[in-house]
């Protein structure tokens, strides 16, 4: 490997150097340069296109990370320090980053660098401890609420920066994936308006309804009556101001409830809920499912679309970077699981398809997007909070696009005894 070293070098930057050429060893082709604090770097190789730099600007930063009994969390909390910047493209080093979590060291490899890791430890906080900051037992009303806000009630223009102009936050349908991300925005929801089979005069419901796209696209197109309930008030502000500015307040509201009271908004013909599943928690899926088929009709339509982990994926015993900084108590249940809980509840499953390359571009999208804006969204949230949602998105993109992550869309029928569905022109 082509290492050039600075005249400058310091002796921990030599020290840090050899780690380095030790710790990638393995990794081929290389398709990536290494840059130390002191201007120490490792070439990619080659006849490799360049795809991005990993700036490690800290000279405790891998000793950090190795150190750490959870090198997933560390290695994300040493970007969002700035101890390592990664220069390009972002989605490109989730293969280094898998790397660095999974390397074991041989017996030789760890008495050679045992003097390194221990010369100056700097151990990342207790995750649990962040997560304790939030009030409430997991997935109470009081606990959701506050969750919610944390995620949600960023800034509103933050989102602007990089959602569609519908401000959908969930997959778009790209049927050409060279459809631009606004015309696969819609396309995907009229694609959950043609599965629901939506009339003019059905009453819509929309379970975490965002900023309201879903239910201002229903109402305006296929004359429906639709209510979205959020517990973000950020959202619902929006969405309000939004409903008025179109013209469409006799015709769709946005009330601010929790689905275990959606009860409160009355019975529908139709009900969708859009990348809100993942937060309800396994142990509530149960709830969840009995709460929307109440508020269903007998031969009515729920519509689901939810990120779930592959079945083959095994459980995380640690807190990982999204479940301490993106999406406290977020879970994301197989499909098999989620099912079983909609049965149970008493729902027909009749439809369900994995849209797990749409995500895959829907993310990249936003990434590009965000990072187009990156200084509109440093005055927005602050430098932190960018690094987070850079990385959250481009580390989402990476797992749709190994197949670690599915997106299902699933249609679910409330039927009575001796009923049928049939669709009507």
């Amino acid at each position: 490997m082509a290492l050039s070293v600075s005249k400058s070098a310091d002796r921990g930057a030599a020290k840090t150097a050899r780690f380095v050429e030790r710790l990638i060893r393995g990794i081929s082709p290389r398709n990536f340069r290494i840059e130390l604090w002191d201007g120490t770097s490792f070439a990619p190789d080659a006849n490799q296109f360049h795809r991005y730099t990993w700036k490690i600007n800290n000279p405790d930063a891998l000793r950090t990370v190795f150190s750490s009994p959870n090198r997933q969390l560390a290695l994300g909390e040493a970007y969002l320090r700035g101890d390592f910047d990664i220069e390009g493209d972002i989605e490109a080093a989730f293969p280094l980053s898998d790397h660095l979590i999974r390397k074991e060291w041989s017996l030789s490899e760890k008495l050679f660098f045992a003097g390194f890791l221990a010369e100056s430890i700097l151990l990342t906080g207790d995750p649990r401890t962040r997560l304790r900051q939030l009030l409430g037992e997991p997935h109470s009303k009081r606990r959701d609420r506050h969750v919610i806000s944390y995620h949600y009630d960023v800034s509103n223009d933050f989102y602007k920066l990089w959602l569609d102009q519908n401000m959908v936050y969930s997959c778009a349908h790209f049927q050409d994936f060279s459809d631009d991300l606004e015309t696969a925005q819609v396309q995907r929801m009229e694609l959950i308006c043609s599965k629901l089979g939506l009339r003019p005069g059905e009453r819509l419901l929309d379970i975490g309804c965002g900023w309201g796209g879903l239910i201002m696209h229903a109402a305006r197109n296929y004359g429906v009556e639709a209510v979205g309930i959020t517990i973000s008030e950020a959202q619902a502000s929006l969405a309000e101001s939004r409903i008025r500015r179109a013209g469409l307040s006799t015709k769709c509201r946005v009330d601010r409830l929790d689905y275990r009271d959606i009860g409160k908004a009355g019975v529908f013909d139709k009900v969708a809920s859009i990348g809100m599943v993942e937060h309800v928690g396994a142990v509530n899926l149960r709830t969840y499912f009995q709460k929307a088929f109440q508020a269903l009709r007998a031969g009515g339509l729920f519509l689901l679309s939810g990120i779930g982990k592959i079945g083959s994926q095994t459980v995380n015993s640690q807190p990982t970077f999204t479940d301490v900084y993106v999406f406290p108590d977020g879970e994301l249940p197989p499909i098999a699981t989620t099912l079983s809980s909609a049965e149970e509840s008493g729902f027909e499953v009749r439809d369900v398809e994995n849209f797990r390359e749409h995500y895959d571009f829907t993310t990249r999208h936003w990434l590009r997007r965000l990072e187009a804006n990156a200084q509109r969204a440093r005055e927005l949230v602050g430098e932190e909070r960018y690094r987070i949602w850079r990385l959250y998105l481009a580390g989402s993109a990476y797992y749709f696009q190994k197949g670690w992550l599915g997106l299902y869309q699933t249609l679910l029928f409330k039927g009575s005894e001796g009923e049928r569905f049939s669709f009507g022109t």
